[in-house]
């Protein structure tokens, strides 16, 4: 398997950094396993993040065809400015997003059963402002939860949401946990726990998946 994690023009690094290390020590416990590779819509190149222009290498092309992971980063800028005056702000560039060859890509990899698309923080956002997640449930940043509802999706306010196919994480450093849930609903408790006792890091919050019982109103 693989896990590609798709870097484009205003990434976040935590984003991308964060689950990128986590599968990396987890591939090395399962002998390798896992390749993990940072992509692009249009194969290698350097890229830009949002973070006072900090860039990272990215080695191949997004390929939808590849079983694994694809792991959809969200992206770091100003809150609040008037595009057009220049400011690129996170809208702005999760916007963007869905103007790219990223669109198709992604949209080929929901569709392939052997690949579980992943996103972390604003990454959900991106693919649901590109129409790519309509009706799926999904988490994000506290701050776009409205802006998530308000393109289809139904938002669910856990630390890593499974909707089969679809893993989506909240805040910025919620990339850790993702990238372990992922290790242990592919290779089994052992192997990410072994990542967390090596990471000194301990999991938070709740995995909500559509299973189980239905609560019942208070």
């Amino acid at each position: 398997m693989d896990a590609q994690i798709v870097l484009f023009d205003g990434f976040d690094p935590l984003d991308v950094v964060a689950p990128y290390e986590v599968l990396v020590a987890g591939s090395d416990y399962v002998g390798g396993e896992l390749g993990v590779h940072l992509v692009t819509a249009e194969g290698p190149r350097t890229v830009v993040s949002g973070s006072r222009g900090l860039t990272l290498g990215a080695t191949d092309r997004l390929d939808p065809a590849k079983p694994g992971y694809v792991i959809v980063p969200g992206a770091v800028g100003p809150l609040a400015g008037d595009p057009d005056d220049g400011v690129e702000t996170i809208p702005v560039l999760l916007a963007r997003f869905g103007e790219t060859a990223a669109v198709d890509l992604v949209r080929a990899a929901l569709a392939n059963p052997d690949i579980t698309v992943a996103t972390v923080c604003g990454g959900s956002l991106a693919l649901a402002m590109a129409g790519l997640i309509d009706g799926r449930r999904a988490n994000t940043h506290h701050l776009g939860v409205d802006v998530l509802e308000a393109t289809g999706v139904v938002p669910v306010s856990a630390r890593v949401v499974d909707d089969g196919n679809l893993v989506t994480a909240g805040g910025v450093t919620s990339g850790l946990d993702l990238a372990l849930y992922l290790l242990e609903r592919g290779y089994g408790p052992r192997i990410a726990h072994a990542v967390e006792q090596m990471f000194a890091y301990e999991r938070r919050g709740t995995v909500w998946s559509d299973s189980g019982r239905e609560p019942k109103a208070w």
